[in-house]
């Protein structure tokens, strides 16, 4: 028998899995559905009925009934339903990381750390059930008070891509629920398992939330499986008044138009051509590992991948050779297997594009180590590739785009001023890092005149954020943020509101109006 996973040990592992989660069998082995495969192996392992815009509409119609009811219930309450759901995916974390492992190719830790971030943001949204402030105003008028006030918005509509298939989901859909919004959701085409798998969880903790005595609604959470035709239609449902939208900047642009039309909210988390620069000082060993899982981490399939790298002269002929030796050494093949490190790419148009990139960047000058195709036995049908480092003469041709793929581009530099200035000479602006040891330099690159994303860091790489601080980016990347901080005042709507207790009628700025 073959090490690997066959076709039938995968098909029949994803429906055990999927039932174990709640999931009804009919829904994911519909005659004539979408077909879903594995990119560890190319092979189906689910159809599911597509969604058309009629369908998307019916969602939204059902969401919006449970919003009118889920806005009256106080959101403490709201974050016991969250507390729940938080309970339900400990219960199922080894269930739904294999899954994602499955449909996405993540390795097997990178699978389950994504349900981890899904548990995290529902302790941390739980926590801010209780937290939703205002503030209390200063009025120039006597015997009055002036605060704002937050209210649920309505339905959060959320678009998701296949690299985070359930986590981008949960950040957005946690924050959402103790907010007192629904939420319909339409995730990646490439990943819609996960999906389902994620919904039956949420519909147990429901059950379980009434079995406690509250009230929730039927349809708080909608999943819709389709492609093209149901995003735009989610996109443009005048009652999905904030939309959360994660994949290209080519997709951001698309949707970002859309939603201004009929001034929604839109939540955008776009591309990243993350950055990173490594000074003088730098611990080489502490770089050279957080350099390697940024960069190879996902098969190079994250927003937050590490693409750009930044060497300072007197380091680079100590650094990059061992850079290289690391990348010889990194296990490719099945995730499902332990010690692999490198999965497979989602599919066969991402390993083309990788292909072009590294053409264009030997063309350009690039002296080009690893990148080649990848043969696993038993996998064929994969789209397994080797990680590329490419050694360019400047920042110029693919370095300055994303591919969504294991390609890390290095460049020599001798001042900082100036590194500085070609990390931020990219559209994109989502994560980047600096490792040294020199004070001024650490405080000079976070400060206003470095890096310009949204994520900064100093001695980590770019790739791999908790859900305490905003996660999100500047530019190109869209300008969202999600998780941590305020992000919570996204998903409401602010009222200032003004009461007099006296018995006169000031009028702010002086103004009189007098009636007789």
């Amino acid at each position: 028998m073959n090490k690997h996973a066959t076709v039938q040990d995968l098909a029949a592992e994803t429906r055990t899995l999927l039932k174990s989660c709640g999931v009804a069998e009919a829904t994911f082995t519909a005659k004539g559905g979408m077909t879903v495969r594995s990119p560890i192996n190319g092979q189906t392992i689910a159809a599911i009925a597509e969604a058309g815009a009629k369908d998307v509409a019916a969602a939204v119609g059902r969401a919006h009934e449970a919003f009118q009811e889920w806005r009256d219930v106080p959101a403490p309450k709201r974050g016991e339903l969250v507390r729940l759901f938080g309970e339900e995916l400990r219960k199922s974390k080894a269930e739904l990381g294999r899954l994602v492992s499955i449909e996405a190719g993540k390795v097997t830790s990178e699978g389950l750390g994504e349900v981890q971030e899904m548990i995290d943001i529902c302790d941390f949204a739980v926590g801010l059930s209780r937290q939703i402030y205002g503030l209390t105003i200063a009025t120039e008028r006597p015997s009055h008070r002036m605060m704002e006030t937050w209210h649920p918005i309505g339905v959060v509509g959320v678009i998701s891509a296949f690299n985070f298939p359930v986590a981008v989901w949960s950040w957005n859909a946690a924050l959402a629920f103790i907010c007192g919004d629904a939420v319909v959701w339409k995730p990646s085409e490439k990943t819609p398992v996960t999906a389902l798998a994620v919904q039956g969880l949420f519909e147990r903790a429901v059950q379980r939330y009434r079995d406690e005595g509250h009230v929730a609604p039927d349809n708080l959470s909608e999943v819709v499986i389709g492609g093209r035709e149901a995003g735009e239609a989610l996109v443009d449902d005048e009652r999905v008044p904030v939309l959360s939208a994660t994949g290209s900047t080519a997709m951001g642009r698309a949707v970002g138009p859309r939603l201004a039309k009929r001034f929604a909210r839109a939540i955008l988390e776009l591309g990243g051509n993350n950055g990173a620069i490594v000074a003088p000082t730098a611990n080489l060993e502490l770089a050279l590992r957080a350099i390697a899982f940024s960069a190879m981490g996902t098969a190079g399939q994250r927003c937050t991948t590490l693409r750009r790298l930044f060497v300072h002269d007197s380091v680079y002929d100590q650094l990059v050779p061992k850079l290289k030796s690391a990348y010889r050494s990194v296990k490719i093949g099945s995730p499902l297997e332990q010690g692999t490190l490198v999965g497979p790419l989602i599919d066969e148009a991402a390993a083309k594009k990788m292909d072009v990139a590294l053409d264009a960047a030997r063309k350009a000058g690039g002296e080009v180590t690893g990148g080649g195709a990848v043969t696993v036995a038993g996998l064929e049908s994969g789209h397994y590739r080797a990680p590329a480092v490419v050694e360019m003469p400047k920042q110029a041709g693919p370095v300055l785009e994303e591919t969504f793929a294991p390609i890390l581009y290095v460049m020599r530099y001798s001042k900082l001023a100036e590194v500085i200035a070609a990390h931020n000479a990219v559209p994109q602006g989502l994560s980047s890092s600096i490792f040294t040891n020199d004070l001024r330099e650490a405080e000079l690159f976070t400060s206003v005149a470095g890096s310009d994303c949204g994520i900064a860091n100093v001695n980590i790489g770019p790739s791999g954020a908790e859900i305490g601080g905003a996660f999100g980016g500047e530019k190109e990347t869209g300008g969202g943020r999600e998780a941590g901080s305020d992000a919570w005042k996204a998903y409401m709507r602010r009222a200032t509101n003004t009461i007099n207790y006296g018995s006169t009628l000031p009028l702010a700025q002086g103004v009189t109006f007098d009636i007789g």
